[in-house]
């Protein structure tokens, strides 16, 4: 068996396993789990660990999540495919790969230059020509495109961020974890004109969203990852 084969496999398992197994049911989320190779969104330390089970760390302090989150996360969205999505804390661009085949058009916003500039490498190299990636405080939104049809948020916010918000099209979905820095709940936000319908969906940690309506710098923890 090449090499290919044994991460072919690894990620259908990753699906079957965790996501099928958890109760991911949408065809078009798996499809696109199985789609995107996780392990050129890693360090390459730690691609023997890309189809684990568990968030790992991608440097400056920030992490890739989990699979079965991202899993998860993207399900809430309810995409259609013909929407623009806004994605709040690139990363290492995993979650926007996902996103990528799903919606129409994907904005990423990343705070750190050096994780968005290798996101960005990897996602053209890749080939994901829907995508664009922007560097800037996430916690603002990115209003010259709006209104979205989707937004995620992948950092914790201690409340929703009101420019998010404004920034939501009418019934559109935005989902993000609040609540404090150590632990939160990951929401649902669904607007309806000018109301919200929120949701509570499970309890989750993710690292702190650090901007103008979100954490500021030197509010984080010492514990998250380097």
């Amino acid at each position: 068996m090449t090499k290919s084969d044994e991460l072919t496999r690894a990620r259908q398992r990753m699906v079957d396993e965790q996501m099928r197994g958890r109760g991911i049911a949408d065809l078009h989320v798996l499809d696109a789990m199985r789609a995107v190779p996780r392990h050129l969104f890693v360090p390459p330390e730690q691609g023997n660990l890309a189809y684990a089970d568990a968030p790992l760390p991608i440097g400056h302090r920030q992490t890739i999540s989990q699979p079965y989150i991202v899993a998860l996360m993207t399900e809430l969205l309810e995409l259609q495919g013909d929407e623009t999505v806004l994605e709040i804390g690139t990363g290492s661009g995993y979650q926007a790969a996902v996103l990528s085949h799903l919606a129409k058009r994907v904005y990423t916003l990343e705070r750190i230059p050096e994780l968005a500039n290798q996101a960005r490498d990897v996602l053209s190299a890749m080939g994901y020509d829907n995508v664009e990636v922007l560097v800037g405080d996430g916690s603002q939104g990115l209003p010259e495109h709006a209104p979205y049809g989707a937004i995620i948020v992948t950092a914790a916010a201690p409340k929703v961020p009101t420019p998010l918000k404004k920034q939501l099209a009418d019934g559109g979905r935005l989902v993000l974890p609040v609540g404090q820095q150590m632990g939160q709940v990951l929401e649902r936000w669904r607007r309806q004109g000018d109301d919200f319908k929120r949701e509570s969906v499970a309890p989750v940690a993710f690292v702190p969203l650090v901007g103008e309506h979100g954490w500021s710098a030197d509010e984080r923890p010492i514990s998250w990852w380097a």
